[in-house]
């Protein structure tokens, strides 16, 4: 019989893992049940500190209270602050294939209600998924072959790569694999980075189509996964506004809002970003649609272009704000408060009476009521009426696990400013 080693936490560190919290912080435990067999056949049991625990990093361990009511099961790293990442809530559940299999084609099944076979979206949204640290989109092109990017960013599904990858094979039969499990967060579980192609190398610049929207993807260079797939339904409600109007699109990225509004009838678009690769692949994307006389790709740093075009009185009849994450921890939020609101303030104040604000927010630690907070004093100090038409978040292809507030990180906000 094997024996799984139990980790128990300190009193009343249960209840946010009860409430669905998929993570255990090394802080939170008080020891460890150390359960193994010895030779003979004799059952050995030691409870032992964490920091002397003799239980291997990316071994199953289960979780219990204190007083040893069972958590979960999930996979030990003592290297990681995030000590235990919880893969299962049912006992004496193996993490086999079957188990990877079955875990990916139900996010897959979720995903056949909102996207046809020619979509691309994200597969696997990691602990909102319920496979912690795994990050799986799913490309298609224009001439209908599946690409998938796919991210291992924590030893919990590390350790299981060549299963969660069989299962992959077999249920997304892709032209090709590329691995970009190349983030921080790989060093701080232990992990060196891992980049390249998985399998046979294919062209990494590859061509989709995204609400009629043809987008030139680099999925080797560029940024995080190559294509921010969650804001998909949001170009849609962009591109519902605009016709007939004068946009700027901000921190544009692909171009992609700039040009689900251009394809729907928008007068003419400015297509902004301070990266120079970044307004390369606007410019190919602009050419791809044939939206030359429409939209305009310039390169310069946001904050500054908002001030020049207030200082030549340029204004206009919508405005989208697109930032990447000013914040990437609790302890900068104050000064992203601060940012946000001086592009949302500038922005309110180049639109024409009753323009369209199209304003979001991609960091989890910024969280709902602090960016709605901001809407409201931006408002204030630009001396304009504000109404909220709409709050949005992530497509459906980026569910939100309840007691998980870091799965509910894309805020977007669509306001009408008088």
């Amino acid at each position: 019989m094997e024996y799984i080693s139990k980790v128990f936490l300190k009193a009343k560190e249960e209840t946010e893992i009860r409430q669905g919290f998929p993570w255990v912080f090394d802080n939170e435990i008080d020891h460890v049940r150390y359960e193994t067999t010895l030779k003979g056949g004799q059952h050995h049991v030691a409870d032992e500190s964490l920091e002397s625990s003799s239980v291997e990093d990316g071994s199953p361990v289960e979780v219990m209270s204190k007083s040893g009511l069972f958590l979960g099961t999930g996979i030990i790293n003592k290297k990681s602050k995030i000590t235990v990442r919880i893969l299962s809530r049912t006992r004496g559940e193996a993490f086999d294939n079957a188990f990877f299999y079955n875990r990916i084609e139900q996010a897959l099944q979720l995903r056949f209600a909102y996207y046809s076979k020619h979509d691309s979206y994200r597969l696997v949204f990691d602990e909102a998924d319920f496979l912690p640290g795994l990050t799986v989109e799913r490309y298609c092109d224009i001439d209908g072959r599946v690409f998938l990017v796919i991210q291992f960013l924590a030893l919990c599904t590390e350790v299981y790569r060549e299963e969660i990858l069989s299962a992959l094979q077999t249920l997304c039969h892709p032209f090709g694999i590329y691995e970009r499990s190349e983030a921080s967060i790989r060093e701080k579980e232990g992990l060196s980075e891992s980049v390249g192609w998985i399998g046979p190398e294919r062209n990494p610049v590859i061509t989709i189509r995204e609400n009629g929207v043809l987008l030139q993807v680099d999925i080797a260079q560029g940024q995080k996964t190559g294509y921010f797939l969650d804001q998909k339904f949001n170009r849609v409600t962009a591109a519902a506004f605009a016709r007939g109007k004068r946009v700027l699109d901000t921190f544009t990225h692909t171009g992609a809002f700039a040009l689900n509004c251009a394809l729907n009838g928008a007068k003419e678009v400015t297509a902004c970003d301070i990266s120079e690769e970044a307004v390369a692949t606007v410019k190919a994307n602009i050419a791809l649609n044939k939206q030359e006389k429409t939209v305009t790709a310039v390169c310069a740093d946001v904050f500054d272009l908002l001030k020049e075009y207030e200082n030549q009185q340029r204004t206009f009849d919508m405005i989208i704000l697109d930032p990447p994450a000013f914040t990437k921890s609790a302890k900068m939020v104050k000064k992203a408060y601060g940012g946000y609101k001086e592009i949302n303030l500038r922005a309110m104040k180049l639109l024409e009476k009753g323009g369209i604000l199209i304003t979001c927010s991609c960091s989890h630690f910024f969280d709902y009521n602090t960016f709605y907070d901001m809407i409201m004093h931006a408002a204030l100090d630009a001396h304009r009426t504000v109404q909220i038409l709409e709050k949005r978040g992530a497509g459906p292809d980026h569910p939100l696990l309840v007691g998980y507030p870091k799965s509910e990180y894309l805020k977007c906000a669509v306001l009408r400013v008088l």
